[in-house]
């Protein structure tokens, strides 16, 4: 299932790589923020032992990420809410973990993001980002991306920007990488299959739309020209 349960920049791999960089212990309570299908949280509660809820603003993520979920049997280590990041229906200290792949650049407001994140994290917790960032290339992003049609949608910061936000607001950066290089390679590998498998059944088209195909060959663009880079970076809340 990994072509439509993985859409982050560089799959499961990836995913595992945050993680073992983290040193996350088995059952953590972790609050994966914009979930989508639920892929990277099934990925922490098969291979890490990890307990955690994923919430989503669409509707219909949850929906898929909470079938899947009960289709492969995991359904006691994980549930999936719709909800927003700005405004977290949970308690205070409820997490010790934030999860977030691809999420900030979709957000508008990133301090009551981090706001929310200081309050539903216990002291002491961390938040895990997988983040796409502006690059140094002085030309414009090409359009459309697969998080954003139009730059209307599209909240990137620079590396240094993005991190400040974090020191700002209540948290200190215990690693910061930049992964473009291997990001890179990833959207390659996996554009030359789906040109090759391209009327397979299974694909990110079923999820991102007929356009796909164009929102792909820019995000390699994209990488290519330095007008994105991909960051990985730990958290702690103070």
């Amino acid at each position: 299932m990994a072509a439509i349960d993985q859409l982050h920049v560089g799959g499961r791999e990836a995913s595992r790589r945050l993680l073992e960089r983290a040193g996350v212990e088995p059952g953590a309570r972790v609050l994966d923020l914009g979930c989508g299908t639920g892929g990277s949280a099934r990925l922490l509660m098969a291979e890490y032992g990890l307990q955690v809820t994923g919430i989503d603003l669409t509707a219909g993520f949850v929906g898929v990420a909470g079938w899947l979920t009960r289709a492969t049997g995991m359904v006691a280590a994980g549930d999936f809410v719709c909800g927003d990041a700005q405004r977290l229906p949970f308690t205070e200290g409820a997490f010790d973990l934030i999860w977030a792949q691809h999420v900030l650049l979709n957000v508008p407001d990133m301090m009551r993001v981090l706001l929310e994140a200081q309050r539903v994290l216990r002291p002491g917790g961390r938040i895990l980002v997988h983040e796409v960032v502006a690059g140094g290339a002085e030309d414009a992003l090409r359009f459309p991306v697969p998080w954003a049609d139009s730059p209307r949608h599209s909240h990137l910061l620079e590396r240094e920007a993005l991190i400040e936000r974090f020191t700002g607001h209540g948290f200190r950066a215990a690693f910061v990488d930049d992964i473009t290089a291997d990001g890179l390679r990833w959207r390659q590998k996996h554009s030359a299959r789906e040109r090759r498998d391209g009327g397979a059944v299974l694909g990110p088209a079923l999820i991102f739309g007929e356009g796909f195909g164009t929102m792909a060959s820019n995000l390699m663009e994209n990488l290519a020209a330095d007008r994105i880079r991909i960051l990985q970076a730990g958290f702690v809340r103070r």
